[in-house]
């Protein structure tokens, strides 16, 4: 097989049809950069899930005095010896790993720390202000249900939060962003395969002398069908770097920017986007070759 004589049908298709070579180019390389940007969410948040899955506790807030909460009315605030017979039920329960106590004063220093940025807020609370409570790690971070069951309504308590509740609400967020992106990919993706297929057929149809030709001396169909394939090839990987241009672009300007309110050890890392680069320019290469095999196999009659 003639390696130049390849190449220069290449050549010939890519001049032929460049607008439609651009259009295939650009559509890949959107579907390919939007499916990248929702691997990268799915794999922030499967960095901050396994961060924060051992790290999930449920606060047990104790009852202060005046607390509006229906199990405080006419206490005057939790005492000594509720504190340490709720202590032992807490310990008793066979799902607790540890529990530890955070005083009010404990409980302002965390309060300024997360609201810090807010200066009237912290200048409005006092140290009084703030609920002692019991700090409850899970063996199980799922077990959450019967041990709040368990220890809602329990002398000295006036509510019961799982933190797990409220990142679940984050994640799901994080979740519907990810379908979203990934739904649109594929729809794009979808696209462009439609788009290289079309483009494949207009460049057989354009050179359906030379394909006769080539049928009557015999040429194989893998010699005529491979510069063609290797049209879509070259769009898909053009395509490819582009994409991997917009999801270094991405991982820079967004996803580094939320990143400096998360934790260190949960964060995107550059292995992350390299592995979606690789991914997504891998996918991009394959759906061409499969969009051009498959339509010359259907429309190309020499």
């Amino acid at each position: 097989m003639r390696a130049n004589f390849i190449f220069s049908e290449v050549w010939i298709g890519l001049r032929r049809n460049l607008t439609m070579t651009i259009a295939v180019v650009v559509t890949v390389a959107i579907g390919m950069a939007l499916l990248g940007v929702g691997l990268m969410i799915n794999a922030q948040v499967s960095n901050m899930k396994d961060f924060w899955s051992d790290k999930v506790e449920v606060s047990v807030f104790l009852c202060g005095k005046d607390d509006p909460f229906p199990a405080c009315k006419n206490s005057g605030g939790v005492n000594e010896q509720e504190k340490q017979t709720l202590l032992a039920q807490i310990k008793s329960l066979p799902q607790v790993e540890n529990v530890t106590f955070e005083n009010q004063a404990a409980a302002y220093e965390n309060f300024k720390a997360q609201y810090g940025a807010d200066s009237v807020l912290v200048s409005a609370v006092k140290v009084e202000d703030m609920p002692e409570s019991f700090r409850v790690k899970l063996k199980d971070p799922e077990a959450y249900g019967s041990v709040i069951e368990q220890l809602r309504g329990a002398p000295g308590v006036s509510n019961v939060v799982n933190q797990q509740d409220i990142l679940e609400r984050f994640f799901g967020l994080l979740e519907r962003l990810r379908w979203a992106a990934l739904v649109i990919a594929l729809i794009l993706v979808f696209a462009a395969i439609l788009l290289i297929g079309n483009t494949v057929r207009l460049s057989a149809y354009n050179r359906r002398r030379e394909t006769g030709i080539m049928r009557l001396v015999g040429a194989s169909n893998l010699y005529i069908q491979l510069p063609f394939v290797m049209e879509g090839v070259i769009a898909g990987l053009i395509g490819g770097v582009v994409a991997a241009t917009l999801l270094i672009i991405s991982k820079v300007f967004l996803f580094e920017s939320v990143q400096a309110y998360l934790p260190g050890n949960s964060q995107l890392g550059w292995d992350d986007v390299a592995s979606v680069i690789t991914l997504t320019m891998i996918v991009g290469v394959v759906i061409c070759v499969l969009a051009s095999f498959v339509t010359l196999r259907r429309y190309l009659r020499v």
